[in-house]
C-alpha cells in the first residue's frame, strides 16, 4: 500500500511537471504573441487614431495603423516586411510618427527629428517621410525647414504627438497590452478592434491571419517603359554612327567629325528642402 502511495504521488508530480511545461511553452512560443482584443476604451482609441496625423503610401482598403519612432528597428523591419503583404491584401498601413519625450534627464530625439515630425504631422508628406527613412539618422539634418525648437507651434504639435502616445498606451495597458513599439492597431473580419505590441515578427503572423495577407509577396517585375511617356525621362538624339572603341592609344577625332552630345549633370534643385 504504502509503494502504491509513492508511485501515485511520483505519477502525479510527474503529471503536474508535464502540464506546467506544456502550459509554459504554448504561453513562451505561442500565446504572448498573439494580439489582443480591445474590450475597453473602444471608442476613446478608435477617437485618438483617427485625429492623429497619420502617412500612408495610399491604397485605400482596411486601414491598419502603425505607431513608431524614427529609430524603432522592429518599426523599419514591419515596414520593409510587410507592409506590402498588407496592400495584397487590401489593406492601407497608415503610420504615426512621433518623437520621444526625453527620460531621466537624457535626449531621446534630435532637433532634426522634432523639425521633420512636426512637419509630418502638419503635411503628412509620404514623400518627406520616405526620404527621412531612407537616410541614415546622422545624415538627416532637416536643413531647409522650419525647426520646431523656439517655435511655440510647431513644439505645440511635437507635444501633442508625445500626448497620443501616452493617452493611447494607457487605453492599451488597461486592455493587458504590453508596451513595447511598433503599436499595430487594426479591426478583424468581425469588426473586432485589436491592438499588438509588435517589437517580435513572430507576432506579424497574427495580423495577416487576421487580414488575410499573404506569408510572402512576389516582387512586381518593372513594366516596360513606353518611349516618349511621362516616366520614359529626357529623349537624348540618336547618333548617326557608333561610337569608336576607347582604348589608350586613342587619337581625338578628326576635324569635322560630330562629337556625341554628353549626358546632363546631376544636379541639386534649389527649391529642394529637408536634406
Amino acid at each position: 500500500m504504502r509503494r502504491f502511495l509513492v508511485w501515485s504521488a511520483l505519477a502525479a508530480l510527474i503529471g503536474l511537471v508535464f502540464a506546467v511545461g506544456g502550459y509554459w511553452a504554448y504561453w513562451n512560443f505561442h500565446a504572448r504573441f498573439q494580439p489582443v482584443t480591445i474590450t475597453r476604451g473602444q471608442a476613446e482609441i478608435q477617437r485618438l487614431i483617427d485625429e492623429a496625423s497619420w502617412l500612408s503610401p495610399g491604397g485605400g482598403g482596411e486601414p491598419v495603423y502603425v505607431v513608431t519612432f524614427r529609430e524603432n528597428t522592429a518599426g523599419q523591419r514591419y515596414e520593409a516586411e510587410e507592409f506590402a503583404k498588407l496592400r495584397a491584401a487590401g489593406a492601407e498601413p497608415r503610420i504615426i510618427v512621433f518623437a520621444r519625450a526625453d527620460r531621466e534627464g537624457l535626449a531621446q530625439s534630435t532637433a532634426a527629428e522634432r523639425a521633420t515630425v512636426a512637419e509630418l504631422w502638419l503635411s503628412r508628406d509620404w514623400d518627406l517621410y520616405a526620404r527621412w527613412t531612407a537616410t541614415p539618422v546622422r545624415y538627416w539634418t532637416a536643413v531647409g525647414g522650419p525647426a520646431a525648437d523656439g517655435n511655440l507651434a510647431r513644439s505645440a504639435v511635437v507635444l501633442a504627438g508625445r500626448q497620443f502616445v501616452d493617452q493611447l498606451g494607457t487605453l492599451l495597458q488597461d486592455n493587458g497590452v504590453p508596451s513595447g513599439y511598433p503599436i499595430v492597431l487594426w479591426r478583424d473580419r468581425e469588426g473586432f478592434l485589436k491592438a499588438c505590441a509588435c517589437a517580435d515578427s513572430r507576432s506579424w503572423v497574427f495580423i495577416r491571419d487576421d487580414l488575410g495577407a499573404p506569408d510572402r509577396v512576389r516582387a512586381a517585375a518593372a513594366a516596360p517603359v513606353e518611349p516618349g511617356s511621362a516616366d520614359a525621362g529626357p529623349a537624348y538624339p540618336q547618333l548617326e554612327q557608333p561610337l569608336p572603341e576607347l582604348t589608350a592609344e586613342t587619337s581625338p577625332p578628326p576635324e569635322g567629325t560630330a562629337t556625341p552630345p554628353a549626358p546632363p549633370q546631376a544636379r541639386q534643385n534649389e527649391d529642394t528642402t529637408f536634406f
